[in-house]
């Protein structure tokens, strides 16, 4: 007979999400020993027995990035030489995505590499969410269960229904994701045309579509400068918007970032958990998708469809 025993580790990315998710579901969170030596090296030692349990192992590659993702490989093969039966990596917020292919000479995929990592260490499944493109999916010769943080968004939105309500994209790439919501919300749709002057800095260069006297909803997978969400909401404003708030799945704010939502072009910035995000007194709203993840979790486990999390409640 299988052994279908439920054991939820978590890495140090996260540790306040991991208890959330197992509080949700009414899990204890595994006991594991995740340190580091003096010179830096990761060492992992888990303090319970999981011959022939079903692990989860919660981590978001956030920063630091690299020490992050190590910890997870070494999490993944400590599970495995000690027989658990089947690993998952759950990895909230996905590092290097937008490294997804080739677009100048000479450079890597690293998105691909990662998968290939964490499929070397010995995951037998992968559950993530809002992955930057959908094509990385294909990278993994693994069961991939992608999430979609719209569901907790359009919860929280529901609150805030407006009959002039527009979502706009902050660049080309975001199209599809702004119709998406468009359509769930009933709102109208834009889209901010940008020119990106270097990693850190966006300019907004014009609007596609009516905002003036609406309440706009940027929606984007990622900010990490705010460079693009500050630029667009500015460009908004000057057309005529009456409100700029902005639903970002993964919020992996620096220095830069918080002095840039200190402008004041955004009336709110929606985000979730998936890495750990300090409101700084600023206007950050932050949402868990613990009980999403959660769910995610225990229907894996007993081997269940995962679709209906997908559907919307309220609209």
């Amino acid at each position: 007979m299988k052994d279908t025993r439920l054991k939820i580790f978590s890495g140090s990315s996260n540790r306040s999400l991991a208890e959330e998710i197992c509080q949700s579901i009414g899990v204890p969170l595994g006991e594991a020993t995740v340190t580091c030596f003096p010179d830096g090296e990761s060492f992992v030692k888990i303090n319970e027995n999981i011959r022939g349990a079903d692990v989860y192992i919660i981590q978001s590659t956030c920063p630091p990035t690299n020490h992050h993702l190590m910890e997870l490989l070494i999490m993944i093969d400590a599970a495995r030489r000690a027989s658990a039966a089947r690993i998952t990596a759950v990895i909230p917020f996905y590092g290097y995505a937008r490294q997804d292919r080739k677009d100048q000479p000479r450079v890597p995929i690293t998105a691909k590499l990662v998968a290939n990592l964490l499929t070397a260490a010995g995951a037998n499944r992968i559950l993530t969410m809002d992955l930057h493109s959908q094509q990385i999916q294909g990278f993994f010769d693994l069961p991939v269960d992608h999430l979609f943080a719209s569901p907790v968004f359009f919860q929280y939105l529901a609150l805030k229904r407006s009959p002039k309500l527009v979502v706009c994209s902050p660049d080309v790439g975001g199209m599809k994701m702004a119709a998406a919501y468009a359509d769930s919300l009933g709102a109208s749709l834009a889209l901010v045309a940008k020119k990106r002057v270097n990693a850190t800095t966006v300019e907004a260069i014009n609007i596609v579509g009516e905002v003036d006297g609406c309440d706009v909803l940027l929606v984007d997978d990622i900010t990490e400068t705010a460079g693009t969400i500050t630029a667009a909401a500015k460009i908004l404003r000057e057309h005529g918007a009456k409100s700029v708030r902005a639903a970002i799945s993964h919020c992996v704010l620096g220095d830069v970032a918080y002095d840039r939502l200190k402008s004041g072009h955004l009336d709110e910035l929606i985000t979730t958990n998936s890495v750990p995000v300090d409101p700084r007194d600023l206007p950050i709203t932050v949402l868990s998708i613990a009980p999403l993840l959660g769910e995610a979790i225990v229907r894996i486990n007993s081997n269940e469809s995962v679709t209906s999390l997908f559907k919307i409640k309220g609209f």
